[in-house]
C-alpha cells in the first residue's frame, strides 16, 4: 500500500527549501566579502626589521606593528583589511577594493617618524613632542593654501628651539621638518636644491615663537594634508618594513576574473547535475536537490564566518560539489549493488546507506586533514582555499549524506518505488535470481 503522506512530506520539504533559497540567496551572495583577486586591490608581504641594530623582533613588536598598520588602513578608508603575522618576522597586508594603490603602499610603509632638525640635520624636536592627535589639516589664513597644523605638548620647549634657531645667521636659521629621515642617507644640504625635496617644510625662523602651534607649509594638496595629519596621529611604526613581495590586481581584471570563474563554475555544476540525472535517474534528481541546498548552505556559512571569498575559494567550492557528489555516488552505487543482488528496493536502500557511510567518512576525514595542513602552513589564498574546502566537506555531511537519505527515504518508504529498479539505473536483466 502506497503511503502518500511521505510523498506529500517530500514535496513540502522541497517547496520550503526552494522558497527559502530563492528569497535569500541574492542577499547572502551580496554580503559575502570578495578578495582582492575578485574586486581588485593589492597585497604586500613585508619583512619586519628593527629600527635599532641587533634588536630582537618579538611577538609584542609584531602585534604593535599590526595595530599601527590597522590604524593607517583606516586612514585609507578600506573596509575589512586582512593583516596577518607570518612566521617570526613577516607581515602580510591584503587590501581589497583600493583604487589608489600607490598612495596606499606609501602610507603603509612609511615609519611616520616626525623630526624637527636644523640645517645640519641635528634633531631638535621629534614625534614624542607632538600632543596626542595633535595633527590636523587646515588652510593658511592669507592665501588659503592647504597646510598641516601641529600642536606640541610644551610651548616652552618650542620657544627654546625657535630662540636658538632665530639667532643663527641668514640661511642657517631654518627649522627643517622631516618625515622618515634616514640617518646616514638623507641630508638637508643635498635636498634643499631639489625641486621636490624629501623634507616636508623648511621655514625661516626670524623671531622667538612662544606657542604650542606649528604650521607645516608646502605644495600640498588638500587630501595630502589629511593623510599626513592622520598618519602622524596614528603614530610611528615601531619597526622598519621592507617589501619582499607584492601583488596588484586592477578592479577591471578582478571583475573579469569573477565573471569567468562564476561562468566556469555554472558550467561545471550543470555538467555534474546532468551526469547524475542521466546515470542515476531518480536518485540523481534527489542528488540535484541536495547539491543545490549544499551550495546555498556553504555560501551561507561562509557569510556567517565573515570570511573573504577568493578565486581559490570558488575553486574549492566547485571541488566541494565534486566531493559531495562523490558521497552520493558511493551511496547510490551501494544501493544499486544491493538491488542487483536481488534485494527489495527498501532493503537495498537500508543496506547500501549503512555500508557506504564508513567509506564516505574515511574519504572526507583524510581530505579535511589535508586541508587543515594547508590552512596552518599555507598563506593568504591557500588558506582561503583550505577554509572553503573544510566548510564544503562538513556541509556535505548534512546534505549529500543525511539530506539525500532523508529525501530518498521518504520515497522508498512510501512504497511507490517498489519493483521499479529502472528508476535507480538498474535493468531487470542485471538482477540476480535468488
Amino acid at each position: 500500500m502506497v503511503k502518500k503522506g511521505r510523498i506529500v512530506a517530500f514535496f513540502l520539504i522541497v517547496f520550503i527549501l526552494a522558497g527559502l533559497i530563492s528569497q535569500t540567496v541574492m542577499g547572502v551572495t551580496k554580503e559575502i566579502k570578495l578578495g582582492l583577486d575578485l574586486q581588485g586591490g593589492f597585497e604586500v608581504l613585508y619583512n619586519v626589521k628593527s629600527i635599532v641594530d641587533d634588536e630582537e623582533i618579538t611577538q609584542d613588536t609584531l602585534n604593535a606593528t599590526v595595530a599601527a598598520l590597522n590604524q593607517r588602513v583606516n586612514v585609507i578608508g578600506v573596509s575589512e583589511p586582512n593583516i596577518q603575522i607570518e612566521g617570526e618576522n613577516r607581515i602580510r597586508v591584503q587590501l581589497a577594493g583600493v583604487e589608489d594603490q600607490q598612495t596606499a603602499r606609501e602610507l603603509l610603509a612609511t615609519e611616520a617618524n616626525l623630526t624637527f632638525r636644523d640645517v645640519n640635520d641635528v634633531v631638535l624636536l621629534d614625534g614624542s613632542d607632538l600632543q596626542e592627535n595633535g595633527a590636523s589639516p587646515s588652510f593658511k589664513e592669507n592665501t588659503n593654501d592647504p597646510i598641516v597644523t601641529l600642536t606640541l605638548k610644551d610651548a616652552k620647549r618650542f620657544e627654546e628651539v625657535t630662540r636658538e634657531i632665530s639667532q643663527r645667521p641668514e640661511g642657517e636659521n631654518l627649522l627643517v621638518i622631516w618625515l622618515d629621515f634616514e640617518e646616514g642617507v638623507d641630508s638637508f644640504a643635498e635636498e634643499r636644491f631639489k625641486e621636490n625635496p624629501k623634507y616636508l617644510s623648511a621655514p625661516r625662523v626670524g623671531h622667538v615663537i612662544p606657542s604650542r602651534d606649528v604650521m607645516i607649509e608646502g605644495n600640498f594638496e588638500i587630501e595630502e594634508t589629511r593623510i599626513i595629519s592622520e598618519v602622524l596621529n596614528a603614530g610611528s611604526l615601531p619597526v622598519k618594513l621592507t617589501e619582499e613581495y607584492s601583488n596588484s590586481v586592477g578592479a577591471s581584471l578582478g571583475e573579469q576574473a569573477m565573471q569567468k570563474t562564476v561562468y566556469a563554475g555554472f558550467i561545471g555544476i550543470a555538467l555534474i547535475f546532468a551526469y547524475m540525472i542521466f546515470y542515476y535517474r531518480f536518485m540523481g534528481m534527489i542528488a540535484v536537490i541536495t547539491l543545490s541546498v549544499y551550495i546555498y548552505l556553504v555560501l551561507l556559512v561562509f557569510d556567517w564566518m565573515n570570511a573573504v571569498l577568493t578565486l581559490p575559494g570558488i575553486a574549492a567550492l566547485i571541488l566541494g560539489v565534486g566531493m559531495a557528489v562523490d558521497a552520493n555516488i558511493i551511496t547510490y552505487e551501494r544501493i544499486k549493488d544491493e538491488i542487483r543482488s536481488g534485494k527489495s528496493i527498501m532493503s537495498a536502500f537500508k543496506a547500501g546507506s549503512k555500508r557506504s557511510l564508513s567509506t564516505i567518512l574515511d574519504a572526507n576525514i583524510t581530505t579535511i586533514l589535508a586541508a587543515s595542513v594547508l590552512f596552518f602552513y599555507g598563506t593568504s589564498s591557500v588558506q582561503g582555499f583550505a577554509v572553503m574546502l573544510i566548510v564544503s566537506i562538513l556541509t556535505s555531511f548534512i546534505t549529500a549524506v543525511y539530506g539525500s537519505r532523508l529525501l530518498l527515504g521518504l520515497w522508498i518508504n512510501s512504497r511507490v518505488l517498489n519493483k521499479k529498479p529502472r528508476l535507480f539505473g538498474v535493468k531487470e536483466g542485471e538482477i540476480s535470481e535468488l
